[in-house]
C-alpha cells in the first residue's frame, strides 16, 4: 500500500486541500449531509476551516462591530440541535458532549460573543420541512424568521438565485476571511458569478464531506488478476474502457447454472449517475440551460445504458428496496459499488470477510483529470443571511467568531480524526477520499425535483439513451426555467 500511496501523492491525492461542506455526523460533531439519515441529530458545534494557528476571531483586521442599545438576538434556523448557544446553562445540555475540553471551548466562545456585540445567539431547530417552508414564505414577505439559516443546498440555490440572500460582497469588508483565506467560512460558487451568498463551515475534516469514491472487493480484484485501480489512475491508465473490463471480467456465473452470481457493479443509480457526470467533465443542469441534450451527457447515458442492458454486469436495480441497492456488497453480490464514510460507518459491525479498495472514478471520454469535478457542492449543509436582516454584517461577524471557537488553533479543532480514520479503513483509502474532496462543483439537476427524471426507464431498457434525452430535456428546461427566475 506505501508504493501505490505514493503514487497517488504524486497526483496531488493528498488531503491537505479544503472545500468546506458539513456532512456525515461523527464524535466531533458534524452535521448530517441531507435528509437521507446519514447521521445522528445533535452536535457540538459547526466546525470551522483551515485556519493559521495565529488566526484571530473573526478575520476582519478593521474595527470591531458592536450592537447599541437593547442586546440583540441573532436568530439562527437549522434543522438539527446545535451547541451551544445563549440558552445553554452549561456543557452538559448537549447529551452527545464527549470532549469536555472542546466542548468548554464551545460553550465559553458564547460568552465572548456576547460580551464583544451585545448580542445573543439563538439556534431555532426548524426541522427539515420547517427550514424549506420558512425560507419559502418569511423570506419571500420580506420578515425572514432568521438571521441566518443553515440548510441542504437544495433550499439555500433557489434563494439566492431568486434575489433572497444577501451578498456577502455587498456587505462584509474586503479584507475578511472569506474573501482572503477562507480559513473559517468559504463561500460557494452557484454559478452566477457576482457576489457571496452562500458560505460553508471548514475544518480539517472538510475534505471528506460528501466524497463518493468508488469501492472494490479486495478479494474479487486479486482473484481475477486484476489491478489496483488506484495504481492505474496514478499511471493515467483508469477510464471508463478499462472499467468496463473490471466490470465484464469481474462479473461472474460462480456455479455454473447460467445464472449471474456476482455482478461487477451494483449500487443507488443517483450516485451513479452524478460521478459518471464529472468524471466526464460534463453536467445536466449547472446554469439556466440545460444540458442533458449534449454529447458528452448522451455518454454518460450510454455507458449506464450498456452497463445493465447491453454488458449486463451491473446489478438490476431493485425498486422496492432502496437500501438493498446500496448494500448489495455486504453480502457478496457485486464486486464494486459507490461508498462514502457514512455508509462505511453505518457498516462497521458488519462481518465482511474481505477487504475494500476505494478508487477515484475512471476518466470518461471527454473528461480531463486535470480539470474533472471531484464532489458535487450542491448537495450537504450550508449557510446564508436572507435578505431583509438588520445589519447583516454584525450578523455575519459575531457568527464567525461563534464558528472560530478554537482562536485559530486549527490543530486543537482538527485534532480528533478518528472517525474518518476508521470509516476509511486504510490509509490509501483516507487518501482518495481526501483527493476527491479536493475539486467541487456545481450540479444542480437534483434540486428540480426528485421525479423530474425516472432513471429507471434507462436502466430497465424502456428508452435508449436518445430517447431519453428527447424525452427529458424539456421538462428540465422547464424545471430551470422555473428555478432561475
Amino acid at each position: 500500500m506505501k508504493n501505490v500511496t505514493k503514487k497517488l501523492l504524486s497526483l496531488g491525492l493528498c488531503t491537505a486541500m479544503v472545500a468546506g461542506m458539513t456532512a456525515c455526523g461523527n464524535d466531533g460533531g458534524n452535521a448530517p449531509a441531507s435528509g437521507n439519515g446519514e447521521s445522528g441529530s445533535t452536535v457540538e458545534s459547526s466546525n470551522a476551516g483551515e485556519q493559521s494557528s495565529g488566526a484571530q476571531d473573526s478575520g476582519n483586521s478593521g474595527n470591531t462591530l458592536y450592537n447599541e442599545g437593547e442586546t440583540r438576538t441573532i436568530r439562527v434556523g437549522t434543522w438539527y440541535d446545535h451547541y451551544y448557544d445563549s440558552t445553554h446553562k452549561d456543557i452538559y445540555e448537549n447529551p452527545a458532549v464527549s470532549d469536555e475540553e472542546q466542548a468548554q471551548a464551545q460553550f465559553d466562545v458564547v460568552k465572548e460573543i456576547e460580551e464583544k456585540y451585545n448580542v445573543k445567539i439563538e439556534f431555532v431547530n426548524l426541522t427539515w420541512d420547517g427550514i424549506q417552508e420558512s425560507i419559502n414564505t418569511s423570506i419571500l414577505a420580506g420578515t425572514p424568521d432568521c438571521d441566518i439559516y443553515e440548510g441542504d443546498m437544495t433550499f439555500l440555490i433557489p434563494a439566492a438565485l431568486n434575489g433572497f440572500v444577501t451578498n456577502l460582497a455587498d456587505v462584509i469588508p474586503a479584507d475578511n476571511d472569506i474573501f482572503n483565506e477562507q480559513m473559517i467560512f468559504s463561500p460557494t460558487d452557484i454559478g452566477n458569478g457576482d457576489g457571496v451568498y452562500i458560505f460553508k463551515s471548514n475544518s480539517g475534516e472538510s475534505q471528506y464531506y460528501n466524497t463518493y469514491p468508488l469501492a472494490f472487493n479486495a478479494q474479487m480484484l486479486e482473484d481475477a488478476g486484476l489491478q489496483n485501480p488506484n495504481e492505474l489512475y496514478a499511471n493515467g491508465e483508469w477510464t471508463w474502457e478499462k472499467w468496463r473490463e473490471y466490470l465484464i471480467a469481474l462479473t461472474q456465473d460462480t456455479d455454473g447454472d447460467g445464472v449471474i452470481d456476482v455482478y461487477g457493479f451494483g449500487s443507488r443509480t443517483d450516485f451513479l449517475v452524478q460521478n459518471l457526470l464529472t468524471s466526464n467533465g460534463t453536467y445536466i443542469a449547472r446554469n439556466d440551460k440545460e444540458n442533458l441534450s449534449s454529447n458528452e451527457v448522451g455518454e454518460v447515458l450510454e455507458f449506464i445504458y450498456n452497463m445493465y442492458n447491453v454488458d449486463r454486469v451491473a446489478r438490476p436495480w431493485n425498486a422496492d428496496d432502496f437500501n438493498d441497492n446500496q448494500n448489495a456488497y455486504m453480502k457478496g453480490s457485486v464486486a464494486c459499488w459507490i461508498s462514502a464514510a457514512w455508509i462505511s460507518d453505518a457498516n462497521k459491525d458488519v462481518e465482511l470477510g474481505f477487504d475494500i479498495i476505494w478508487a477515484p472514478w475512471p476518466i470518461g471520454p471527454h473528461g480531463n483529470e486535470e480539470t474533472n469535478v471531484l464532489r458535487n457542492g450542491a448537495s450537504g449543509n450550508a449557510w446564508m443571511i436572507p435578505t431583509g436582516v438588520k445589519d447583516p454584517e454584525l450578523v455575519f461577524t459575531a457568527f464567525q467568531d461563534w464558528q472560530n471557537w478554537y482562536h485559530g488553533d486549527t490543530e486543537w479543532r482538527d485534532g480528533n480524526m478518528t472517525w474518518w480514520e476508521d470509516c476509511a479503513m486504510t490509509e490509501e483509502n483516507l487518501e482518495v477520499m481526501g483527493y476527491l474532496g479536493s475539486r467541487e462543483g456545481i450540479e444542480i439537476y437534483g434540486a428540480l425535483g426528485d421525479e423530474l427524471i425516472t432513471w429507471s426507464d434507462l436502466l430497465d431498457g424502456v428508452n435508449t439513451p436518445a430517447q431519453f434525452q428527447e424525452i427529458y430535456k424539456q421538462p428540465i428546461q422547464d424545471a430551470l426555467d422555473g428555478f432561475f427566475y
